[in-house]
């Protein structure tokens, strides 16, 4: 980790530890304590276990979308780049920040960058064809539920139908581009010489050249992903609704262990409505924006004096535990990359 993403990893952490003060000072009051001498540690434990399980189910989901292509990645691989990537997440806006660490520790595991990329943005675009399926489930099926929700937190809901914009105009952006792939190559040209107009880029036309070069061979990974990695994307499909639905029951087993009944209809909207809101590029790893959204909507069914002890659990495990797992498996590909670099200029 450079300077700059250290500088920016403090200003994510001290934003969201800001938030979190102001949101217990605003809700702990006498009775906090009693809930706290109620606390069931093993659905704490439990809670924490799972979103390492999830961290698993996303690993798999790389591996079988690469075995599909062809490629053979080791899951120990697939795990540690995981890993690597929360870390990258936590100091990039939103919480979808770590695509270009999963895309070079594939390229290092053997994959070409152009294949390596289209499974990283198909694992996108499967994130937010999910969520949006789910989305759409929540608002049909649970109708009473959505519109108590929507309504009770003022601006949410103008919030969460930007998100859902952005996520339908990716997918069809992403659509289009598949079967236009010149209209993706025009698109990436024009945003390189409007940057380069701008900041007077180095090596344009190498760039150029690149872009022709990896969207061709994005391209052709697609085509396979269609063609002879059906199987990937089936796999890719079945591990993304297992991590999600892992990650969004995380919030109940934390009620539980507060002393609090699950609420799993109620908290599986609010997942979804916080997933969307946390992809939008507005704070580093989404901090503060991450617990504002969680405290609004969770007070509506939690005790207001237990509400600001459940979010800081649901963050120490969301959040500062992808921070303490992705140290390592950072420390690991920085230490490779110094050493590779020393190499090559010996």
């Amino acid at each position: 980790m450079n300077r700059s993403q250290l500088k920016w990893l403090l200003v994510s952490i001290g934003f969201s530890v800001l938030v979190l003060a102001i949101v217990l000072y605003f809700t702990v009051d006498e009775t906090t304590v009693d809930y706290l001498r109620r606390v069931n540690q093993l659905y704490i434990i439990a809670a924490a276990l799972l979103h390492i399980l999830s961290l698993v189910f996303w690993s798999l989901r790389i591996q079988k979308m690469s075995g599909s292509l062809g490629f053979r990645v080791r899951f120990s691989h697939c795990m540690n780049l995981v890993l690597a990537n929360m870390l990258v997440a936590a100091v990039t806006p939103s919480q979808a920040g770590g695509e270009p660490v999963r895309i070079h520790e594939l390229y290092r595991a053997g994959v070409p960058v152009g294949d390596a990329t289209a499974v990283v943005i198909m694992e996108r675009v499967l994130d937010g064809i999910i969520l949006g399926a789910l989305g759409v489930f929540s608002v049909l099926f649970l109708g009473n539920y959505w519109r108590g929700l929507t309504t009770g937190v003022s601006g949410m809901g103008v919030l969460l139908g930007v998100a859902w914009v952005a996520i339908t105009l990716f997918v069809l952006f992403f659509v289009y581009s598949v079967k236009n792939p010149d209209y993706l190559k025009r698109a990436l040209k024009w945003g390189s010489r409007w940057i380069d107009r701008r900041w007077h880029l180095k090596r344009l036309e190498h760039l150029l050249e690149a872009i022709d070069r990896e969207v061709d061979n994005f391209s052709n990974a697609l085509a396979r992903f269609v063609g002879h990695g059906k199987v990937g994307l089936f796999w890719g499909v079945v591990f993304s609704v297992l991590f999600w639905l892992s990650e969004f029951v995380i919030a109940s087993l934390l009620l539980m262990g507060l002393g609090q009944p699950p609420h799993l209809i109620e908290s599986f909207v609010v997942q979804i409505v916080v997933a969307i809101i946390m992809m939008l590029p507005l704070t580093p790893g989404s901090s503060g924006i991450a617990e504002l959204s969680a405290t609004s909507f969770y007070s509506l069914f939690v005790p207001s004096s237990i509400v600001g002890v459940f979010v800081l659990l649901w963050r120490l495990i969301l959040y500062y535990l992808n921070i303490v797992l992705g140290l390592l498996p950072g420390l690991v590909i920085v230490r490779r990359e110094v050493m590779a670099r020393a190499r090559r200029h010996r």
